[in-house]
């Protein structure tokens, strides 16, 4: 996160003011700048989000599986 924060901050005074080569400089920041914000939404939203849904679909397999397997063996011993 502080990497992130260093790369916007000094990111910030080039694309938003101007000077000598601001022109060039602007179109390369902006892109930078977006590209910070996105992965860090990535990396601190959708990952774990995407390892929630992962865990608990496997968890629920189990879960399935398990069931099968009691309610199979009582119907074969209930015959």
């Amino acid at each position: 996160m502080m990497r992130v924060f260093a790369i916007i901050g000094g990111l910030l005074p080039i694309m938003l003011f101007g000077g000598t080569g601001s022109e060039v400089m602007r179109r390369i920041a902006a892109p930078m700048v977006g590209g910070m914000v996105s992965a860090t939404i990535l990396t601190l939203v959708m990952i774990p989000a995407v390892f929630l849904l992962w865990k608990s679909n496997l968890i629920l397999k189990k879960k399935e599986k398990a069931y099968y397997e009691i309610h199979k063996n009582y119907c074969l011993y209930s015959i």
